[in-house]
């Protein structure tokens, strides 16, 4: 497990990273790889999103073009700070404070529920993908954007003590033990590395 799979260490970490996050993310997470993602959500005006991991807002902003109603959580208040100052508390986007493996809402709650930058944190991710196909409605889409697998050996190994990063192969084995089905993954990333992050859309099976 890498340094920052670990919850406390996690929130410090954002603590600081906050201060400089929306100028640093466009580097690694950037407006067309968002474009990208949310094209392979069949998001209708009126669904009920969740954003996991929402940080300072921007899938939510991304989401916010889709539906006017949507839901953030993020365990990190720093992060989140920087997101009611773009949103609001209550204005645009409902924002929680909690975490992706105990999510505070009732079965079948979302339409969509959406997650990026968010699972290299979980220490737990199959138990967090799990809560995602409790809380979304049978049959319907869930969407994670996390760090893809390094090829070489020696970033590898830098990512593996760091924090989680996977390949299609471990992306499949989370999502099916978490119960989902229709796995399908894509490459994303920027134009120095267009392979940097990878994309899973996943359905939760009917009941």
């Amino acid at each position: 497990m890498g340094i920052l799979e670990d919850k406390g260490r996690a929130r410090l970490f954002y603590k600081y990273l906050s201060k400089v996050y929306d100028q640093v993310n466009p580097f690694i997470w950037n407006e067309e790889m968002r474009a990208e993602a949310l094209a392979l959500l069949d998001i209708e005006q009126g669904d009920r999103v969740l954003d996991v991991g929402c940080g300072t807002g921007f899938g939510t902003e991304g989401l916010l073009q889709h539906t006017d109603n949507v839901h953030g959580i993020d365990q990190s208040i720093h992060q989140m700070q920087k997101a009611f100052q773009k949103f609001g508390k209550r204005d645009k986007v409902r924002f929680y404070r909690g975490d992706a493996e105990r999510l505070p809402f009732k079965d079948d709650s979302f339409d969509v529920i959406w997650s990026s930058g968010s699972i290299e944190y979980w220490p737990n991710p199959v138990d967090a993908l799990e809560e995602f196909r409790r809380v979304v409605k049978p049959g319907n889409e869930v969407l994670v954007v996390g760090p893809n697998y390094p090829k070489t050996t020696v970033m590898q190994k830098v990512a593996d003590s760091i924090m989680l990063f996977y390949d299609e192969e471990e992306a499949d084995r989370m999502f099916e033990e978490a119960g989902f089905e229709d796995i399908e993954h894509v490459m994303m990333g920027p134009s120095y590395d267009p392979d940097i992050a990878i994309t899973t859309v996943a359905r939760a099976p009917e009941k």
